[in-house]
Order: structure tokens, then sequence, then C-alpha cells
């Protein structure tokens, strides 16, 4: 059994590591170059991915609350379909508190600048 060395790390040896190409300039508003959100580069705006996130994640949950009223019942046939949609609603929802909580401290950061 042979182990390679660092030869077959990408970057090291000869190597050379991927680099993801860049998004070109388009002209904003004024004539000047914007580089992704603002100027309008046609994609949804933050606002509606939040929504929509929020969205989902009601779907979800209600759709776990459905199941588990099935499974008190009685009328569910596999019960594995509830906890599925059970640990997936907890993580959804994990996710959610880890995004709002990463933004709620992006924020706080941008209040403490110097103007």
């Amino acid at each position: 059994m042979s182990i390679g060395g660092i030869e077959g790390i990408p970057g090291v040896g000869g190597f050379t590591p991927f680099v993801p190409p860049t998004v070109p300039a388009t002209p904003a508003v004024g004539g000047a170059p914007s580089v992704g959100g603002v100027g309008g580069t046609g994609g949804p705006d933050f606002g509606e991915l939040v929504l929509d996130g929020l969205d989902r994640l009601d779907g979800v949950q209600r759709t776990a609350d459905q199941l588990s009223v099935q499974a008190a019942t009685g009328d569910l046939q596999n019960i594995h379909d509830y906890t599925i949609a059970a640990t997936q609603a907890a993580v959804t929802t994990q996710v959610t508190v880890a995004v709002r909580n990463k933004a709620v401290e992006a924020f706080t950061e941008i209040m403490r600048m110097q103007v």
C-alpha cells in the first residue's frame, strides 16, 4: 500500500489550485460598474429570499404537524414518514435560527463601525 505525499494536494507540487471565475462588472444606472446585488442584476432581492425561506420553513413545520396528528390518531401507515418530517422540521428551524443570528451579528457589527 502506498500513500502519496503532498504532491497530490492541489496547489502543491506542480498542481495549480482551482480559482473560481470572477463575476464581470456590469454597468449600473449611473454607468458605474457594479458587482453583485446592487445595480439591478435581475435576480431576486434579499427580502424575497428571506420571505421564501420562511414560507418553506412554515410548510415543513405544517407537514410535520399534520403527520404527527395522523401518527397520534393511528391514521398514519408508515411512522417513519413522521420521523423524517419531524427531523427535517427541526433541522430547518435550526438553520433558520443560525442564519438569523448571523444576520443580527452582522448588523450589530456594521452599527459599531466608525463613519
